[in-house]
């Protein structure tokens, strides 16, 4: 086993963190950068959002085939060969000269970056000590929530003194890293144990989750408050690239530090689980993101920041309690049953924009606030009815 803070922890640890930092800020790099997208490919903002969705939802739908795949063929292997598929997709991106180009490769980069969220924790369960796990999954979601804000931070910065291609190669030298260190200092795995890839229990366990109430609701709940909450980013960056505000992409992507209350939400939220029955935490976070949302109504920027950093901290605390209520919740197959939340939870977050879309048309962003207000209504009425229903057994 990994022993805590032994050479191979931190190398290992190290290894998996910057794997995690580079697929993340690959995923998101292009959010802040679809007002200039929209501009340069003279799109609207609905069509231009496919540049990003189309990562997210075929990482999400990813998912499903490299957990079982992972199983087979073990976390390390397949670890490297996604790493590879991310890099190399990520230096097609360098060259491509036309939207649809870009979002092919983009859709094709979502296939390679579902790879670490497949395997890197399940990897470190088989392979470290109990304290050594606790502390690596601290740094390893850490390093996930850095590589979103740090992408688009660089995304916004590299797009105002130059061109928004040049994104790509930074994180694309970075991926040739990743790969590197894990190759060399990510131990063989000791505790695996090769399963045959049998595609008919693989389905047969996803039916079963889906046909359990508890894990239903919280699938849709988790899905839902992505669905919302990541597309209110998409929308408020047409909004501040526009008069009054006027924002280059660099302070557009600035607003993604309002996701450090994120990591507040989901720090607290096993205190929140102790004090409330889960269902109920989650909730209030959706009641959090509905007051957030509410600010954002003020005309002032000041009011946009506060009710994004608002905002984080609901959708965090909310999505931190779902994921842990599925493990509990689970009574087999447990790997599986958290893939399957994060196939909700990506693909909402690939489809949102499409709800959202008519709101905006109908109203801008005052209407794009009244289409999020109804469905985190919608997503409380389901935290209401995972309570009863969890009440009764």
């Amino acid at each position: 086993m990994i022993e805590y803070k032994s050479p191979a922890f931190y190398r290992a640890t190290f290894a998996l963190c910057l794997a995690a930092v580079v697929v993340f800020a690959n995923l998101h790099l292009l959010q802040p950068l679809l007002p200039v997208l929209s501009r340069e490919f003279a799109l609207t903002p609905l069509e231009t959002t496919w540049a990003y969705t189309s990562g997210t939802l075929c990482l999400g739908l990813s998912l499903l085939v490299y957990a079982a795949l992972s199983d087979a063929w073990g976390r390390k292997k397949l670890l490297l060969i996604t790493l590879i598929g991310m890099t190399l997709s990520t230096l097609a991106l360098t060259q491509v000269e036309s939207f649809v180009a870009l979002v092919f490769w983009r859709a094709v980069q979502g296939v390679f970056l579902g790879g670490l969220p497949a395997v890197a924790i399940a990897y470190m369960g088989e392979e470290y000590s109990k304290p050594a796990l606790v502390a690596a999954v601290g740094f390893y979601i850490s390093a996930n929530s850095l590589g979103g804000i740090s992408g688009r931070l660089m995304a916004g910065a590299l797009a105002d003194i130059g061109h928004w291609q040049w994104v790509f190669w930074p994180v694309a030298a970075l991926g040739v890293v990743s790969c590197y260190l894990i190759w060399r200092n990510l131990p063989p795995a000791k505790h695996f144990v090769a399963k045959p890839f049998a595609l008919k229990q693989a389905l047969a366990d996803n039916l079963y989750h889906l046909r359990q109430p508890l894990l239903l609701l919280t699938y849709l709940i988790g899905g839902l408050n992505f669905f919302i909450f990541l597309n209110q980013y998409t929308y408020i960056a047409f909004v501040l690239s526009d008069a009054p505000y006027s924002l280059s992409s660099f302070w557009i992507g600035l607003l993604f530090i309002t996701y450090f209350t994120g990591t507040i939400g989901s720090a607290i939220s096993g205190k929140v689980a102790l004090k409330l029955p889960v269902p109920l935490g989650m909730a209030l976070g959706v009641l959090i993101l509905m007051l957030g949302t509410l600010l954002t109504l003020g005309s002032s920027l000041g009011f946009i920041v506060a009710g994004f950093f608002i905002n984080a901290f609901g959708f965090f605390l909310t999505h931190s309690l779902a994921s842990s209520w599925v493990n509990q919740c689970a009574s087999r197959a447990k790997a599986s049953a958290n893939a399957l939340y994060l196939v909700f939870y990506y693909v909402g977050a690939s489809t949102g924009g499409l709800y959202l879309q008519p709101f905006w048309q109908w109203h801008s962003w005052h209407g794009v606030v009244l289409g999020a207000l109804l469905m985190y209504g919608v997503t409380l009425l389901l935290c209401l009815w995972l309570w009863q229903r969890a009440k009764q057994l």
